[in-house]
């Protein structure tokens, strides 16, 4: 009996001891939970602080897109107009070019018409003295016959040199 007195107290000891340490264990649990809890309410805190910033940050981006396409509809639309006043500066230049070039034309044919009235002599006289440029395109607007009869009057280097100009 004292033997099994002896094993009880033995084990009753040991109990005591494995209940000191699960008490211990249980309490170091508990500690450890309150700051886990203490962590996990600041990473809460962290979450709904980032969630803010990318909300905030969604909406300065929607903004500033809704901006920038602003800006871009009215560079579209400034750009348009530059390309319409651009066609319509080309168009009236091209236009211009034209009555310009009926001006000459029709000057040129007053010119011609008023060489072809003179004789061939006085002719070929004052073309000899003029720029060739401007003798052959005088030239140019009047009859083949009346050309002959001006060239056959002119000096014969002179009549040369106007000749080839024409050929051209």
């Amino acid at each position: 009996m004292k033997k099994v007195f002896f094993l009880m107290i033995i084990s009753m000891q040991l109990f005591s001891i494995q209940n000191d340490k699960l008490f211990e264990c249980t309490k170091i649990f508990q500690d450890r939970k309150s700051e886990l809890l203490v962590e996990l309410e600041r990473i809460d805190e962290q979450k709904q602080a980032l969630e803010s910033l990318k909300t905030a940050t969604e909406a300065l981006l929607q903004k500033k897109k809704k901006t920038l396409d602003l800006r871009e509809a009215e560079l579209n639309k400034k750009l348009k107009q530059v390309n319409d006043k651009e066609a319509s500066v080309k168009k009236m230049l091209e236009e211009n070019k034209k009555i310009l070039e009926e001006l000459k034309n029709t000057k040129m044919s007053r010119l011609a018409q008023t060489y072809s009235k003179m004789k061939a002599s006085a002719a070929a006289n004052i073309l000899s003295d003029m720029d060739e440029e401007k003798a052959v395109a005088i030239l140019r607007e009047l009859k083949p016959k009346t050309v002959g009869q001006i060239l056959a009057k002119m000096d014969p280097k002179k009549a040369s040199k106007l000749t080839v100009l024409l050929s051209k």
